[in-house]
């Protein structure tokens, strides 16, 4: 099932992965449930409150920890070198682990995100994080990374779907302009567009889902993606997604779905 996107560090990074914002206490059975069906990519952050149950869900699959790519997230209240080094020693110990695969600064927080990328490079050097990157950060904001660190940013995570695709599509054009890799999170609109008839129709040409559309979506973009969801029967549907792809015609449709429709907070405006 999984495809894999080769990172700046030379490290490959699956594809696609399982998103488990607000999983709560389902996150274990939910990601043993996603590991079990192939997934082989965990994405957590410390504000999610459920990197126990990331670990806890990755020991009882059987697995080893080389085997599952992890990806978490430093919070906004945890800003600046030294409280940085010490959430990622905090999000390790609730995770179970002695690295991440992936640390990313989680929004763009107008101060101290400077001194916070000077620890995640510390902690990259340390090879505590075997890669890191942002979330949340559009062209500015890494203008301001190259500017004032040391180490590119190997992976940018941002909302991402045909409803804002053309209005992203100069901060997808940059990364990949600049060797960073791009990931969607809520390419599902958080269920709030799945009703809409265009995608519908498409999805019918295809004998696909609305959902299963939207994430082809993103990979038929040579993208990466982390859809959510802590349901059995959704987690194994998000998955099914490889065994078709989009033609260049239903592709420039979604194209045309943009609206402008961002379901979570924006960070263009953010300074």
């Amino acid at each position: 099932m999984q495809t894999t996107v080769t990172l700046n560090t030379g490290a490959p990074m699956p594809r696609f992965g399982l998103g488990v914002f607000r999983a709560g206490e389902d996150t274990s059975e939910a990601v043993q449930t996603a590991l079990k069906i192939g997934y082989r990519h965990l994405d957590t952050a410390a504000i999610y409150k459920n990197e126990e149950g990331v670990g806890k869900g990755l020991r009882a699959s059987g697995l080893a920890r080389q085997d599952v790519f992890i990806t978490t997230k430093l919070w906004n209240s945890d800003h600046g070198y030294d409280s940085a080094l010490r959430a990622f020693d905090a999000s390790l110990k609730r995770l179970g682990m002695d690295y991440v695969d992936l640390y990313l600064i989680h929004w763009p927080v107008p101060t101290k995100r400077k001194e916070s990328w000077r620890a995640l490079e510390r902690l990259f050097e340390d090879g505590r994080a075997k890669a890191i990157g942002v979330s949340n950060y559009m062209i500015p904001h890494l203008q301001e990374v190259f500017a004032h660190g040391n180490v590119k940013p190997a992976c940018n995570q941002f909302e991402l779907h045909p409803f804002i695709g053309r209005t992203r599509e100069p901060v997808c054009r940059f990364c990949e302009d600049n060797d960073i890799a791009v990931m969607s999170y809520s390419p599902l609109t958080k269920g709030k567009r799945l009703g809409d008839p265009r995608l519908a129709a498409i999805a019918a040409e295809v004998g696909k889902t609305p959902a299963q559309v939207l994430i082809r979506w993103v990979i038929d973009k040579g993208r990466c993606t982390i859809p959510k969801s802590s349901n059995p029967q959704r987690i194994a549907e998000n998955a099914a997604v490889f065994d078709f792809s989009l033609t260049p015609a239903q592709l420039a449709a979604l194209d045309d779905l943009e609206d402008g429709g961002v379901v979570a907070w924006d960070p263009m405006g953010e300074p």
